[in-house]
């Protein structure tokens, strides 16, 4: 009975004197009772008050969680299997016009045009301006703007086919200004690109600003496209050769070197912030650069992955989202590595931009740091006991 009560005095007296004992800083208990205004939960726990989800990694959840993570061009544009977009004329465009006439005497070309070496006038270069419009002599105003050279060409000469001599009428482009591309970002020579009929396609025009500036496995490609806007790691569209789409006139393309991390925490062998380092991986692969789980202290049951995850996948795999609102929920996804399948599962499972790990302690960890603070507390009411009578005794000396 005596050794409780000094037990507890003790641990009283332990606590009432931690303000006088070194700190870095102020106590928890300082910095509440001080405050002038205390914004917290009103639940005991003191909670964070955000709703989420908890989902265990099993067999169902993988065939589903590789559809949400990969951005894709094809998807959102179209594939690349196609032709290439056709490039009409467009305002800013300078365009030549050339007329041929079957035999001199016409009207453009005269009758002692014999040493001419051909039957044919080019006019003045033109460039079609905000009305869409060229003027072509005899034949008027003509519009030119998204339509294709053929058909700006059939209209001159059907223009022309009553007062010249079997007109023929060729288009070419000087500069096509209205089919340009612009890369931007993290090349080595930002510029506007002129599109060819042939065809350009994304890594076509990123080539052509002088190719990355950084490193690939960090690089996204955005594309541009009037509203819509669709973004794909660099590597993804140099592997799969059917997200490097067509680009047509007006797309904009911007590179962008982006550090893709997780964070890491609990009973892992490191703790903190990791770079991917590739474009793609698993959380098997993150457990792994992250150091493991600690064998003195991990619960190989409950490794979890917290991530912020579109509501549609969660009613795919049958999960009740009413109690969530808008088009994302939280969720906490669970592995049990002492299950020897979920080894395969990790392996397949991909990791997300932003991810954090986290490996909690085993019960018998905490139950150990119970012992510990336990012993230190009894060490120290001995300790105390024995330094009385040694002190006693060192004053009855004196």
């Amino acid at each position: 009975m005596r050794c409780s009560v000094m037990l507890l005095t003790v641990t009283a007296l332990g606590l009432a004197g931690c303000t006088a004992l070194p700190n870095s800083g102020p106590l928890s208990e300082a910095v509440e009772s001080q405050a002038a205004v205390k914004v917290t939960s009103a639940s005991k726990a003191k909670t964070a008050g955000i709703d989420y989800a908890l989902v265990d990694l099993n067999k169902t959840l993988l065939a589903y969680v590789g559809d949400t993570v990969t951005p894709s061009f094809a998807s959102g544009f179209g594939t690349g299997r196609g032709g290439a977009p056709n490039l009409p004329l467009g305002v800013g465009d300078v365009v030549q016009v050339t007329v041929f006439e079957s035999q001199s005497g016409g009207l453009f070309i005269p009758a002692d045009a014999g040493s001419r070496s051909g039957n044919f006038v080019s006019l003045p270069n033109y460039t079609i301006g905000r009305d869409g419009m060229i003027s072509v002599p005899y034949a008027g105003r003509i519009r030119a703007n998204g339509r294709t050279v053929e058909q700006v060409q059939r209209e001159i000469e059907e223009k022309l086919a009553n007062r010249a001599i079997e007109p023929q009428a060729i288009i070419t482009k000087i500069n096509s200004r209205s089919a340009q591309v612009a890369v931007l970002g993290d090349v080595n020579e930002p510029t506007k690109i002129e599109l060819t009929e042939a065809g350009d396609r994304i890594l076509d025009v990123v080539s052509q600003a002088g190719g990355l500036s950084v490193p690939g496995e960090e690089t996204y490609i955005t594309l541009q496209r009037g509203s819509r806007t669709g973004k794909v790691y660099y590597e993804d569209l140099v592997k799969n050769p059917r997200e490097n789409i067509f680009v047509a006139p007006g797309d904009t393309v911007v590179v962008k070197r982006e550090r893709r991390t997780y964070l890491a925490f609990g009973a892992s062998g490191l703790n903190g912030r990791f770079n991917f380092e590739e474009s793609s991986l698993t959380l098997g692969e993150a457990l792994g650069q992250a150091g493991g789980l600690l064998d003195q202290r991990a619960d190989p049951q409950q490794v979890l992955l917290y991530r912020t995850v579109s509501r549609d996948l969660l009613v795919k795999l049958g999960v009740d989202t009413s109690r969530f609102k808008g088009q994302t929920v939280p969720v906490i996804f669970r592995a049990n590595l002492r299950d020897p399948a979920m080894f395969f599962a990790v392996q397949k499972f991909p990791m997300q931009d932003k991810d954090i790990l986290y490996v909690t302690n085993s019960k018998s960890v905490e139950l150990t740091k119970f012992l510990d603070i336990l012993n230190n507390v009894t060490s120290t009411a001995s300790g105390v006991s024995k330094d009385v009578v040694d002190t006693r005794n060192a004053i009855q000396d004196l």
